[in-house]
């Protein structure tokens, strides 16, 4: 009872509030999102919106259950609870049942668990293990490596299931990386290339290098002929020559013919209404048919006649839209920004490296899930099917990151029994 008690007192309840009322608007939506006439209570378990309170009851218990766990449970085991979800990761492709063409979901009747959404926690664990040891410099090659090797590691195998979205997220961890120490020039490097693979789809190739020899030639110009400074030059212009004339091959063999439809609609190249752009112009629909304050809750007509896809889980944001209008989106979007603001302010007052490091993580993967679900709903980001953190329905969503969360909160809550 003690020990409840100073859980109790030393958690932060401000983030716990957040979490629960964006689980709640969540689930709002949802009951909004697949409203069903004959079916009208919230708390009806024939439906989705019935279903989702069942997901929202198991987290709060899971949430209570990794609160009374002891904090150094997730650093003694950070590595182990890793390399059994490599072992689940790697065994759904074998067992598991196929869905939509991905092979990444584990099946018991009408239950269903996808394992990927539970890698992250796993993977951030093991990259604050690893990062918090003593003696690790980020400016160590080796130090690079192995953390590069347990960030690449999960996504690939779900690649392997045919999840390519679900491993893009993965990404997110650079953020981590810079935080610890990694050259800004990484992430510049990274935009370049994500820039020049833009670029190289929309325009003229050797219109696009010969940019480049410009740009080079200027900067050897503006360096004064200096030899240290100009090898650098000319591999920056030899590098990204080599990265425009790799796009199309890139492109067309290492793409999923609907992922290349969905970037072709997203960069304009494709109109394609009735295929590859139905989803995002559907949603596009619903969220500008919202206005300022929104047609009201069930009131959505692109919502109650179904015209959206997926409309209770990857575009929950434009039932929000159409229904709450720019008000609502605005406070959905600013509850986020301030959740994320929130966990870096605890993230920093830390005073282990483990907890710092796993706190950036946190924040890091909700950032991605945000902006990347919200821009696609919008048509800002190319569609990659993941979901809105505690918005979007499914029980493998909210519990991973519940737990993904709530891990960091139990961190929290005996930062100051580090020092005892």
């Amino acid at each position: 009872m003690r020990n409840q008690k100073s859980i109790a007192s030393q958690i932060d309840w401000v983030t716990v509030l957040l979490y629960l009322l964006l689980v709640l608007l969540g689930w709002i939506n949802i009951y909004a999102a697949v409203y069903n006439d004959e079916h009208q209570s919230i708390f009806d378990l024939s439906q989705n919106y019935g279903r989702q309170l069942i997901w929202i009851v198991t987290s709060i218990l899971l949430f209570s259950v990794i609160l009374i766990i002891d904090a150094e449970f997730y650093t003694t085991f950070a590595y182990p609870i890793y390399g059994v979800i490599l072992l689940i990761l790697i065994s759904v492709i074998f067992l598991g049942v196929e869905i939509n063409g991905s092979r990444s979901w584990f099946a018991i009747g009408d239950f269903r668990v996808q394992p990927a959404e539970f890698a992250k926690f796993a993977t951030c664990l093991a990259l604050s293990k690893f990062l918090s040891n003593i003696n690790i410099k980020m400016e160590d090659i080796k130090t690079k490596l192995i953390a590069g090797l347990i960030i690449a590691v999960p996504p690939l195998i779900i690649i392997g299931q045919n999840e390519t979205g679900s491993a893009l997220v993965f990404g997110a961890f650079v953020f981590v990386l810079y935080r610890e120490g990694l050259s800004g020039n990484y992430l510049l490097l990274g935009l370049l290339s994500i820039s020049l693979f833009i670029l190289a789809l929309l325009f003229d190739k050797i219109i696009l290098v010969s940019i480049l020899a410009g740009i080079s030639l200027v900067m050897i110009l503006l360096v004064k002929k200096k030899a240290s400074k100009i090898i650098p030059i000319i591999l920056f212009f030899l590098l990204s020559s080599i990265v425009v004339y790799s796009v199309d091959y890139l492109f067309e063999t290492k793409l999923q013919p609907h992922q290349k439809n969905r970037i072709n609609v997203l960069l304009g190249k494709e109109m394609d209404l009735k295929g590859a752009g139905y989803n995002v112009n559907q949603s596009k629909i619903a969220i500008g048919s919202g206005g300022l304050t929104g047609k009201g809750f069930l009131q959505g007509t692109q919502t109650k006649y179904n015209f959206v896809p997926e409309q209770s889980t990857d575009f929950i944001f434009c039932t929000i839209g159409e229904e709450w209008g720019f008000l609502g989106s605005t406070l959905v979007i600013g509850l986020f920004i301030i959740l994320l603001m929130r966990l870096l302010v605890i993230a920093e007052r830390q005073r282990s490296p483990f907890s710092r490091i796993y706190g950036y993580g946190v924040a890091s993967i909700i950032f991605f899930h945000m902006v990347i679900n919200i821009g696609m709903t919008i048509g800002l980001a190319p569609v990659i099917g993941i979901p809105l953190p505690f918005f979007s329905y499914g029980g493998s969503s909210l519990w991973s990151f519940t737990i993904l969360l709530f891990i960091f909160l139990k961190l929290d809550s005996s930062r100051l029994n580090i020092l005892n």
